[in-house]
């Protein structure tokens, strides 16, 4: 028969289809940066949950330059002995200046409380970056300010910090599979005279994330992002401190739909928390916050609009 396929060369097919996708080492991608690690268990468990009211606009006054101004009012949480959370109702006005260019980034950010945030990212090259961010505020031994030092490889990324308080850190990570990569810190504090070193790995598809960390400080940290679907993902990590015995898991999910995007959590502390933002036009969202802590009996409860870019 004419379209009969010999028996060597449906052999020959199959075996070519099974054989394994060889790997080039020397073509590996750029992981992502190691303070970043986290990232996606971060956006779906640690969302800017906040309470009472907040109104956010931002005015762009060309393609670079844009004025922000930001209204909340809620209550603030006042330091106590007893478990119960005390609050005393507060409110305050923050005003922000954004430039935005492809190499050049600047922030900076005035509350009414005489706190002034700074913030700038500059690429240098296509390869090395520059990033400062500051705190000025009146209170004694209150303000600082910290310079980071990025280079990114081709299958690298290596980072100087230094801060005030003496403060010097530096991390590498290195791809060493496609989906695969490892990396390590070291840092100083001088100011309390004490070291530290650390190690993360990193596992990624592209359906799942998973993650691990490690610090001579005590902290070891885990988590976990499933891809469910294109809008769904699920969440999970893990954070315990083998020196204070401190131990804390959450799971959480993310779900996106057409014009809005809803996020939640809840741990193991008793704290459930969920997050939605609704878009109700181009350039205006409604927000919606919630948090409960069943442990301590607070609850949080917040709304607020985004007007703008």
């Amino acid at each position: 028969m004419a379209g009969a396929v010999p028996p060597e060369a449906a052999k020959a097919a199959a075996t070519e289809k099974a054989a394994p996708e060889k790997v080039d080492y020397l073509n590996l991608p750029c992981p992502i940066p190691y303070e970043e690690i986290h990232r996606e268990a971060m956006m779906s468990l640690k969302p800017d949950l906040f309470e009472g009211f907040r109104f956010d606009f931002t005015k762009g006054l060309n393609p670079q330059f844009a004025l922000s101004h930001s209204v909340s009012m809620g209550a603030a949480e006042i330091p106590s002995q007893s478990s119960e959370t005390i609050k005393i109702p507060t409110a305050q006005y923050e005003f922000g200046v954004n430039f935005m260019d492809p190499k050049l980034m600047l922030f900076g950010r005035l509350l009414t409380d005489g706190r002034l945030n700074a913030r700038v990212k500059w690429d240098l090259t296509d390869n090395f970056s520059f990033k400062a961010n500051g705190l000025l505020t009146g209170e004694p031994h209150m303000s600082h300010g910290m310079f980071n030092f990025d280079y990114k490889g081709s299958d690298y990324r290596a980072q100087f910090q230094a801060g005030s308080g003496a403060l010097f850190g530096a991390n590498y990570i290195q791809s060493v599979t496609p989906h695969l990569s490892l990396g390590g810190e070291v840092f100083w504090a001088g100011q309390h005279r004490k070291s530290g070193i650390g190690y993360a790995a990193r596992f990624n598809t592209d359906k799942m994330v998973a993650t691990g960390q490690v610090a001579s400080t005590g902290m070891v940290a885990l988590s976990y992002v499933q891809k469910v679907s294109e809008k769904v993902s699920l969440a999970t990590d893990f954070m315990y401190n083998y020196m204070s015995r401190d131990v804390t898991a959450s799971v959480g999910y993310d779900y996106l739909l057409r014009q809005s995007r809803l996020r939640g959590k809840i741990d193991s502390n008793g704290c459930v928390a969920a997050f939605l933002e609704e878009r109700l036009n181009m350039g205006l969202n409604f927000i919606l916050s919630a948090e409960l802590d069943h442990k301590k009996k607070d609850y949080k409860f917040g709304f607020g609009l985004t007007v703008g870019q």
